[in-house]
């Protein structure tokens, strides 16, 4: 009984108390990831309208890595919408998806590691956040993710799918139901993402 009747709690809470705001960050946010595991260059200007969104609720929730990642992903959003629209050797055809290499593999295992202790303790000693080493972490794996996602690197679905796992169960702690949601149906757009994309890199290069 107490199993069933914490599980309506949360139900009521997940409908009821998520406001307006959020939604639509939800909504777009689950577009634009919808859109780029498609391909399609559209997923860039709809990331823009969701991580303006996800900068005022992350900013009211004290997760303030997950805050000034939103600043990073505007810029990245920007660079990969000019990006995607441009092709070195003919303008007309996308930008062809490419492999992580082993150079690439190495300086991100060392940024990850680096940024998450730096900015772990800088938010643990100087702010109040919340999960200052675990937010930091699931931050400098996204930002690597989202890079390899603006140069249509093949393997930054699986970054995706590993960082959302974790980022599912740090915003149901913060009772951000429909952020956690999100991020859950997120593992299963970054898995088709990620098949997708293995495709079209084989027809490539067949």
């Amino acid at each position: 009984m107490l199993f069933i009747e914490t599980f309506r709690e949360n139900i009521t809470q997940f409908l009821f108390g998520t406001g307006i705001l959020e939604w639509c960050g939800v909504f777009t946010g689950i577009l634009c990831v919808w859109l780029a595991a498609k391909n399609n260059i559209w997923n860039w200007p709809v990331a823009i309208v969701s991580v303006l969104i996800y900068i005022f609720i992350f900013f009211e929730t004290k997760l303030y890595a997950d805050m000034g990642l939103q600043v990073y992903f505007f810029a990245m959003n920007i660079y990969g919408w000019y990006f995607w629209s441009k092709h070195r050797s003919n303008p007309q055809e996308s930008r062809p998806v490419t492999l992580i290499t082993k150079k690439e593999i190495v300086l991100s295992i060392i940024g990850v590691i680096g940024f998450t202790i730096g900015l772990g303790l800088l938010l643990f000693k100087k702010t109040d956040a919340s999960f200052p080493f675990i937010d930091s972490f699931c931050t400098a794996c996204s930002l690597i993710a989202q890079i390899f996602l603006a140069r249509k690197v093949l393997q930054n679905w699986l970054i995706w799918i590993f960082v959302d796992a974790i980022y599912i169960g740090l915003y149901f702690s913060k009772d951000l139901y429909a952020t956690g949601l999100m991020y859950a149906l997120y593992i299963g757009i970054a898995t088709m993402g990620y098949l997708d994309w293995r495709k079209v890199y084989r027809e490539q290069n067949s």
